[in-house]
């Protein structure tokens, strides 16, 4: 097993979240790729808690994916930030976070790796309860967990959050052991009704538990701040939408988590 170094980064300064600390994670994929993520947990807390593996969106490790670590932290869950792309591989702008994620969505045995190095790094730690374990993920990020559920991880839920459906190897929804949330924008025009419809045939012939929420006037992106509110582009911040999908979220955790 590959070993991995902890560099310490913050603290967070809002108030009452000064428990909440966040380090760099490098680890490792079994290529032998370097990855840097992001682990938040409350280090007032004691004992194992359940684990929350968080799949980044198209331009990578953010602030964004950051911030919603040190939430699931302060809820009393380790979260941990995976790095699909690599250290030495952050997106300058959308042309190359397109060709990036492009990548991964052309080759899902490599997506899967690169999600399972991640789940493997977030299980070993010492505070995290292996058999309480759920991975999220945001746009792309949200296929990626999709994609690692089909991979027959041993998690407890997956939660997608605009991510893509489509499923270019039918069938693989067999090896899904988790529960799955699917939070999708119901104007969301990058994802097509046929994936949507294949998606559902194959979990349902897996006889997967499934739950999928749409929200009405709600475009792709739509938890992300930085995608603006011009529906017209395709992809828009919904906060209406993005509130109800974190709380379907949180009440899902609650579902799944309980002892």
């Amino acid at each position: 097993m590959k070993a991995f170094v902890v560099v310490a980064v913050a603290f967070a300064a809002v108030p009452g979240w000064a428990a909440i600390k966040s380090e760099k994670v490098e680890y490792q994929d079994a290529d032998g790729t370097v990855l840097e993520g992001i682990v938040a947990f409350d280090d007032d807390a004691a004992g194992k808690r359940p684990g929350v593996l968080i799949v980044h969106d198209w331009m990578g490790v953010s602030a964004f994916t950051v911030a919603k670590a040190k939430e699931l932290a302060q809820q009393g869950y380790i979260a941990f930030v995976a790095d699909i792309y690599g250290k030495a591989s952050r997106p300058k702008d959308a042309q190359e976070a397109g060709d990036f994620a492009g990548k991964y969505k052309k080759d899902r045995k490599l997506l899967r790796s690169r999600a399972q190095a991640g789940l493997r790094t977030l299980v070993k730690r010492a505070d995290v309860d292996a058999a309480r374990v759920a991975a999220i993920g945001f746009c792309f990020g949200g296929t990626a967990a999709i994609e690692l559920a089909k991979s027959g991880a041993a998690l407890k839920g997956v939660v997608s959050f605009h991510g893509g459906l489509d499923a270019p190897t039918p069938g693989d929804s067999k090896n899904i052991k988790a529960k799955v949330l699917v939070l999708h924008g119901a104007d969301d025009p990058f994802v097509p009704a046929a994936d949507i419809a294949a998606f559902k045939k194959d979990l349902n012939e897996a006889r997967v538990d499934w739950v999928m929420t749409e929200y009405a006037d709600t475009v792709h992106a739509f938890t992300q701040p930085s995608a603006g509110t011009d529906k017209s582009k395709g992809a828009a911040y919904n906060e209406r939408s993005a509130r109800r999908a974190f709380a379907a979220m949180k009440a899902f955790f609650d579902e799944i988590f309980a002892s």
